[in-house]
């Protein structure tokens, strides 16, 4: 019969950077947590997530004695500098569309534990941050994520996998608890640009810049446009700015090559003008919370992008995605993007989209030109 032990170094082998146990009882805590959100969370439940269900790992694997969690580090690699500027960088290798990385890896260890004569399953809903906690291998931070105790210099950039497994090992000492500093000043709550983060270790999911990049049916609303800058699909500030996170990001890491290839793909311009073939093609593989169905949430996030950049020389884009785009939203953003570079051809632009236009937006072209004539 293997023992922690073994499993642990197997695991370290596969090219995980930590791994832990712990017992396979409900998270009854987090499952109390969620009934207190339930206004909070109710959109997780409205996209599939059932996060409810996976608080109890025998919903997942009715023979579940115990949770072995791996611990990946998606951050051991550097991705060129435009990429980090407007996406998270989870998402930068992210392979759970085409299975040709972390993927594989987490097959091998069910490979593994299944010629020891364990059952296992890897479940998506069941809360992998708490169990990686309760398995006693790092603590919480004020920004909600998960700090590794005894991996990548203890930061935040890892992500727990957990694997329920029909067999019962010893379960490590549960460090669930804040670690953050007293002297941090809450620098990640001060710096989360859209207020997300409470300040007592909670977040309103609803605000946060992830959440509002790829979830969510509207335009989004005016007032959260600038505070969500650059970023495209994802969000790192919290993570960029905590002290716990200076000694993994001040090192030199070697060039992530399977990024740099893709890397064009995402180039702005491209994402903004592409059509559902490019989309399906090179970049709902990589970053799959939006289908095909909601290419338009991606142009209009890249819109919006374009906005905060200030840089005029996105205006032929802007006019041109107005132009050919029927979605209002993304004609929208398109209409406030040049309304915040506000240069003269931007207004110009808007000017002429006017007269024909009407509802949701006219309003947000009435609303750029009328802003524009204020800073003027």
């Amino acid at each position: 019969m293997i023992t922690e032990k073994e499993i642990i170094d197997k695991a370290l082998e596969i090219g995980f950077v930590d791994a832990g146990f712990t017992t396979a009882e409900p998270f009854e805590s987090h499952r109390e947590f969620l009934r207190e959100r339930r206004e909070e969370y109710a959109w997780a439940e409205k996209v599939g997530l059932a996060l409810m269900d996976g608080t109890d790992p025998k919903t997942v694997l009715p023979g579940a004695k115990a949770i072995i969690v791996l611990l990946d580090c998606y951050c051991r690699e550097s991705f060129p500098h435009f990429l980090e500027g407007n996406f998270g960088r989870c998402y930068l290798d992210d392979d759970r569309i085409t299975k040709d990385g972390l993927a594989l890896r987490i097959k091998s260890f069910r490979s593994y534990l299944r010629d020891n004569g364990i059952d296992s399953k890897v479940p998506f809903n069941l809360p992998h941050r708490v169990a990686a906690a309760r398995a006693g291998m790092g603590t919480f931070g004020k920004n909600c994520l998960f700090y590794a105790r005894r991996a990548a210099r203890q930061s935040s950039w890892v992500l727990p996998i957990t694997v329920v497994v029909d067999r019962e090992f010893t379960p490590g000492e549960s460090s669930v608890q804040m670690g953050c500093p007293d002297w941090c000043r809450n620098a990640c709550v001060a710096a989360c640009p859209t207020r997300a983060l409470k300040g007592n270790g909670t977040i309103d999911p609803r605000k946060c810049i992830s959440y509002m990049t790829y979830f969510g049916k509207e335009i989004t609303p005016r007032e959260l446009r600038e505070p969500m800058g650059m970023y495209v699909y994802g969000c790192d500030v919290c993570q960029n700015v905590c002290p716990r996170n200076r000694p993994w990001l001040s090192q030199e890491l070697p060039p992530n090559r399977r990024v740099e290839a893709k890397a064009a793909n995402f180039d702005l311009r491209a994402l903004l003008h592409m059509d559902r073939g490019y989309f399906s093609a090179r970049v709902w593989p990589h970053m799959f919370y939006m289908s095909p169905d909601d290419i338009w949430k991606w142009k209009m996030n890249v819109a919006r992008v374009m906005g905060n950049s200030h840089d005029e020389s996105y205006v032929p884009d802007l006019v041109r995605a107005f132009n050919e785009n029927e979605d209002e939203r993304v004609r929208g953003m398109a209409a406030w993007a040049l309304g915040r570079i506000g240069s003269g051809r931007a207004m110009d632009g808007l000017r002429a989209f006017l007269p024909s236009s009407s509802g949701l937006v006219r309003e947000e072209i009435e609303a750029a030109l009328s802003g524009a004539a204020e800073i003027q």
